[in-house]
């Protein structure tokens, strides 16, 4: 038996179906391990094995299934979504930090930020149709609603470059700030903003050419965004600072909530019933749980060494990627540090 039908076997005797719709799926990116947690009970039921350096998820445009990334060992681990249960390894996926699939599902696309290049994948069998080399550590992930755009930050070089789906190739890179990490197309396809995680501030960046048209102070080392799901308001993690501001979109972007989180708060997601956020706590070893009508911390699960990536089995929250058809939040966050 395999190492894949060993885990498979464990979670099914560890976790009974009743208690896997109730999970939460947490990556252990220092310790090549995913944990799941049952939400009701706040508390880790176990921990299974991935691939090395396990960062970003993202739910599959049929909503079957959950994939993670391994960067370390160039691997998607595939996880049924109704169960948790493993389905498949997909290999030869190239250092796949932080993953997207198109708003239209054509296409799958990772940034390498360890190798430095930008993979862009037919989605139906991960054929690779493009990569395209670039400098300056590929970050995170966005598009727009037609899917012909998709838009990568580079933290390294402090710039956010747009390709084109289609073509594989470049269409502008240009400055934006000091580490842009996070980035997010919001509902109107007009305003891409960008989270500096070596400054304190977001962006607002016109997706057309790249140009940085305006800025909003929000808490040191800002660093990633999940939507609430009302089209308008976003959550965004300052890693630094140890908060989570809470940004409405509407006309020109603004702070309207904060909520203190020590121990570099990173990547989020939300209860299906919408009331809860769970931010994990990358210093700390554990996922904090933010009550979202009070924006007040409730609670706080351990977990395994440097938690990134969060995702909610049987999740309704949904982030546009672009816009067009809702794409499954990809546990946006982080850089490797």
């Amino acid at each position: 038996m395999n190492r894949l039908s060993i885990a498979a076997l464990a979670f099914s005797l560890v976790v009974s179906g009743a208690a896997r719709a109730d999970s939460v799926i947490i990556l252990n990116s220092d310790e090549a391990s995913y944990s799941i947690v049952s939400r009701s009970a706040r508390t880790e039921v176990v921990r299974l094995p991935v691939g090395r350096e396990p960062h970003h998820l993202i739910l599959s445009p049929d909503g079957k299934e959950v994939l993670i990334g391994s960067t370390a060992t160039n691997e998607l681990l595939s996880l049924d979504i109704k169960t948790g249960e493993r389905k498949r390894v997909v290999k030869d996926i190239l250092d796949p930090y932080h993953l997207g699939f198109s708003p239209d599902g054509k296409w799958f696309v990772t940034a390498a930020y360890r190798l430095d290049h930008v993979d862009i994948y037919h989605a139906d069998g991960f054929r690779l149709a493009g990569r395209i080399f670039i400098d300056g550590l590929p970050s995170h992930i966005a598009f727009d609603t037609e899917s012909k755009t998709v838009f990568v930050t580079l933290q390294q070089s402090g710039r956010v470059a747009a390709f084109d789906l289609a073509t594989q190739t470049l269409k502008w890179n240009m400055p934006v700030g000091n580490a842009p990490a996070g980035i997010v197309m919001l509902p109107d396809d007009k305003r891409l903003l960008v989270a500096l995680t070596g400054e304190d501030r977001i962006v607002t960046v016109d997706p057309t050419d790249g140009a940085v048209k305006g800025s909003l102070q929000t808490g040191k080392g800002a660093h990633n965004f999940f939507p609430k799901g009302d089209g308008r308001h976003y959550f965004l993690s300052n890693r630094v600072e140890g908060m989570v501001s809470l940004i409405d979109t509407k006309d020109e972007p603004k702070v309207v909530a904060n909520v203190r989180i020590p121990g570099g708060p990173d990547c989020m997601d939300i209860t299906p019933d919408g009331r809860e956020l769970w931010v994990t706590q990358r210093f700390l070893r554990r996922v904090a749980i933010v009550d979202i009508d009070t924006m007040k911390v409730v609670g706080s699960v351990p977990v395994g060494k440097s938690p990134h990536g969060v995702f909610m089995l049987k999740s309704t929250a949904t982030v546009t990627a672009g816009a067009g058809i809702p794409v499954r939040a990809a546990s946006t966050a982080g850089d490797r540090k």
